[in-house]
């Protein structure tokens, strides 16, 4: 026997409330790790000319609007989603 069939054996099963929390919580990370990993593949690779120990205003400023675009674009595909789910 595995380690998950016995112990799934030993206690009830999840809820599906539970079940829910539990992948939300997850997407949400996916998430979180896929906003940091645009910001920083994009955002940071098309800004930032210079690496030095501070940003420039332009820099600045073309990060600002990079990630206000991706937060935008990322609701717009989450609404068009979720709505087409229902």
């Amino acid at each position: 026997m595995d380690g998950f069939s016995s112990s799934s054996s030993s206690s009830s099963p999840p809820s599906t409330e539970a079940l829910m929390e539990n992948v939300k919580t997850q997407l949400a990370q996916a998430y979180a790790e896929e906003f940091l990993e645009t910001i920083r593949g994009k955002c940071f690779d098309k800004c930032i000319t210079k690496p030095g120990s501070s940003l420039s205003g332009s820099e600045s400023s073309c990060i600002s609007r990079c990630v206000d675009r991706y937060i935008e674009a990322t609701g717009i595909i989450s609404r068009a989603l979720f709505s087409s789910s229902h």
